[in-house]
C-alpha cells in the first residue's frame, strides 16, 4: 500500500483473487496491510462460517460484505436469502449484497420480475434487520437484465429500497455497472441524502468486451470509468465505509494471489484514492 492511502478504506473482494484459498488470502491481506475483505457465500460455506469468521479475526481482518443474496425469481428464494442473512450475521458482515435475478425461464414479464423482487424484500428486510445485517440492492449493467438482474439503474435500486428503513436496506454503488448511467451522479447524491449507500465497489470497463462477459471486468485504470470521480461522489454523499475492489477477470485470477493483490493495491492508489 502506498504512503498516504487510507488502508482502512480499501477492501479486497474475494472474487478479485477468486482462486486464492481463504487461509492464504487472510494471511496475504494481513501481510499487505489490508484490513477489510468482502467474502462470497460458496467458499465460506465450504470452509465453514464460524471457522471463516475466526480466520478473519485472527488476521485482524474485517468482513466488509457478503456476496450474495437475491435471485428472487428462483424457487425457494426467500428461504435461501434467509440463510444468506444468517451467514452474514455469523461472519459479522454488516452488508449482504443482493442481485435481483433476471426473468424466469420463458418469461417476458419484466414488470412482474421487478414486483417479485419488491415482494421478497418486504419479507426479508425485517428478518435481516433483526439480525443486524443490512441488505444492499445492487443494480447491474443492462446487458445482464434478462438473466441476472432486472434492476439496472441506481434510481431503480433506490425506489426498491425506499419502503424500508435505511438501516435495513441500502444500495451498492458499483462503478462497473453504473458508469454509463447519465443520472448516476444525481442518484449518488440522492442515495447519500437518504442514507442509502451501503457499499461502494470499484472495477473498470474495457472494450472490446471479452467473450466471457462475466469475467471481463477491467483492472483499475485499464478502461474508461472515471473511478476517482465516483469515489469523490460517494464521499461527498457522506459515505465513509469500505471501498471494495471487485474485479472478475480471468487474467487476474490466473496470477498468484499476492501478485494480484499487489497490482490491485497499486492501481487503487493511482486511480481511486
Amino acid at each position: 500500500m502506498r504512503p498516504g492511502l487510507d488502508q482502512r478504506r480499501f477492501s479486497l473482494n474475494q472474487w478479485t483473487t477468486r482462486h486464492w484459498p481463504l487461509p492464504e488470502l487472510a494471511a496475504g491481506c494481513a501481510a499487505a496491510g489490508v484490513t477489510g475483505v468482502g467474502l462470497w457465500r460458496e467458499p465460506v460455506a465450504e470452509y465453514g462460517p464460524a471457522r471463516t469468521g475466526k480466520l478473519m479475526s485472527d488476521h485482524g481482518l474485517t468482513v466488509t460484505s457478503l456476496c450474495r443474496g437475491g435471485f428472487f425469481q428462483r424457487p425457494g428464494a426467500l428461504d435461501d436469502n434467509r440463510r444468506a442473512v444468517e451467514m452474514a450475521a455469523e461472519l459479522g458482515a454488516p452488508v449482504l449484497c443482493l442481485v435481483s435475478g433476471g426473468l424466469p425461464d420463458g418469461s417476458r414479464d419484466l414488470d412482474g420480475a421487478r414486483a417479485r423482487a419488491a415482494d421478497v424484500l418486504a419479507e426479508l428486510a425485517p428478518y435481516a434487520g433483526e439480525r443486524g445485517v443490512r441488505l444492499a440492492i445492487e443494480p447491474l449493467h443492462p446487458m445482464f437484465c434478462s438473466d441476472r438482474c432486472v434492476v439496472s439503474t441506481l434510481a431503480q435500486a433506490l425506489d426498491l429500497a425506499a419502503p424500508f428503513p435505511s438501516s435495513q436496506v441500502g444500495v451498492v454503488v458499483d462503478t462497473y455497472h453504473l458508469w454509463w448511467d447519465p443520472d448516476v451522479w444525481t442518484g449518488i447524491a440522492r442515495a447519500g441524502a437518504r442514507g442509502r449507500v451501503a457499499l461502494f465497489q470499484v472495477a473498470d470497463w474495457v472494450t472490446p468486451l471479452p467473450e466471457g462477459v462475466l469475467t471481463g471486468r477491467g483492472m483499475l485504470g485499464d478502461g474508461c470509468v472515471e473511478l476517482r470521480r465516483f469515489r469523490r461522489a460517494v464521499d461527498a454523499a457522506g459515505y465513509t465505509g469500505p471501498v471494495e475492489a471487485e474485479i472478475f477477470n480471468a487474467e487476474l485470477w490466473a496470477m498468484p494471489g499476492p501478485s494480484a493483490l499487489e497490482l490491485t493495491l497499486s492501481r487503487f492508489a493511482q486511480h481511486v484514492a
